[in-house]
């Protein structure tokens, strides 16, 4: 991802589905302008879904993604489905692609029936309307004509996408909505080994925008300049943000008047799953020897000698209980449907995840009865300072009593 680009999980993601040869590709390059899909007459060209991030007006940053036809057959086939169906999990906007020669038939419905179970906005768009010799008469809200092939109906098409994006896009924010303008802010960055090299990493780039936009003033150090930090900008700030690595010696350094969160607390309100993952973590302190532990990461950057997920969390759970614990370790879209083998889910904050995806890993766990937190809960509930991180948030305050 560019430095200057939208990240994955704030863009819309659309979802074209349907069967195969129903023009999927086609009208995914139709609607984009661009040969984003290899077409072809062969059934089953689309192998595996394509992603595209790009900017599609009217909507603005969007994710794109083709798939591989529903109905596809033998062992392979059904590996393509399963990954098809994956795929709903963090589509915001599904597009159902029939062709008008053979019009909705049990395949189109069952996937209906799941877009309507997952609460999904969806279209139905009928395509090759030039191979019928007579015109459709269909009218319904989600309802498009359109052929790939000429382009027809296209634009129309595109601005109904649009309406779906207008609603389903909401205001809210990581840190706006606790802060006032001209308010200082601090936060604190680690920088080990296992930063990246030149930059901050995402949650840390988005709070700092979320700032700006509020005109507030955001100041960046390390934690161990934090102390001299606080005794020198002059002002009380209004909020200190931390890194979770670094919460034990930033909350010892951060007086009891000045409210602390982590980046990791937050992001977990941001995605929608806040309360869930401080209930979640309560479920540490029952871990017993030989539980296993599920440690997952959004995404798959390289993990370095010193990574949070894989070396630094399994040691803070084996110092904290004292019990020989099993992990499994998961990471990009590799999330278990069963969860039954694991007491406890632990996930990164999910940056490059979109919101409905965190909401259907946390829900995974809430229907299997499988307690679910996130790194930096984890840490400040194996630190003692959980309750304190949350104080800013009247509504869970009493959660932890």
């Amino acid at each position: 991802m560019s430095l200057n680009a939208t990240p994955s999980g704030e863009r819309v993601h659309i979802g074209f589905f349907g069967k195969r040869n129903a023009g999927k590709s086609s009208i995914v390059n139709a609607v984009t302008g661009q040969e984003l899909a290899v077409v072809s007459d062969v059934k089953g060209t689309t192998t595996d879904p394509v992603t595209k991030a790009m900017e599609l007006l009217p909507i603005g940053p969007v994710v794109i993604i083709d798939t591989p036809g529903i109905d596809d057959e033998g062992a392979l086939g059904e590996l393509r489905v399963k990954k098809t169906k994956q795929i709903l999990n963090k589509t915001d906007i599904a597009v159902l692609v029939v062709d008008c020669q053979q019009g909705i038939t049990e395949v189109e419905q069952d996937l209906i029936a799941l877009f309507e179970a997952k609460e999904i906005k969806y279209l139905v768009v009928y395509n090759k309307i030039d191979l019928l010799s007579e015109p459709m008469q269909l009218e319904g809200d989600n309802i498009c004509l359109v052929s790939a092939e000429r382009k027809d109906g296209i634009e129309s098409l595109k601005e109904a996408i649009g309406k779906l994006a207008a609603v389903e896009n909401k205001d809210t924010y990581i840190v706006a909505d606790l802060i006032q303008p001209n308010d200082f802010v601090v936060l604190v960055t680690p920088i080990d080994s296992a930063a990246p090299k030149g930059r901050l990493i995402l949650p840390q780039q988005q709070t700092i925008r979320d700032i700006l936009d509020r005109g507030a003033i955001s100041i960046v150090t390390k934690e161990t300049e934090l102390k001299h930090t606080l005794e020198n900008i002059g002002k009380t700030p209004a909020l200190v943000i931390t890194d979770s690595q670094a919460f034990a010696p930033v909350a010892k350094d951060t007086p009891l008047d000045i409210p602390l969160t982590s980046f990791s607390i937050l992001m977990a309100r941001y995605k929608g799953q806040l309360e869930g993952a401080v209930h979640g973590a309560a479920a540490i302190g029952a871990l017993q020897d030989g539980d296993t532990v599920l440690i997952s990461e959004g995404c798959t950057h390289h993990r370095q000698c010193g990574d949070i997920g894989t070396v630094k969390l399994p040691k803070l759970l084996e110092k904290t209980t004292g019990k020989q614990l099993q992990y499994r370790f998961t990471s990009g879209t590799e999330f278990p449907d069963d969860l039954s083998a694991y007491k406890l889910v632990i996930h990164c904050g999910g940056c490059m995840l979109n919101e409905r995806e965190m909401k259907y890993r946390q829900k995974c766990a809430a229907d299997q009865n499988i307690p679910f937190t996130n790194y930096g809960i984890a840490m400040a509930y194996m630190q003692g300072i959980l309750k304190r991180s949350i104080e800013i948030f009247p509504n869970l305050r009493d959660v932890l009593n």
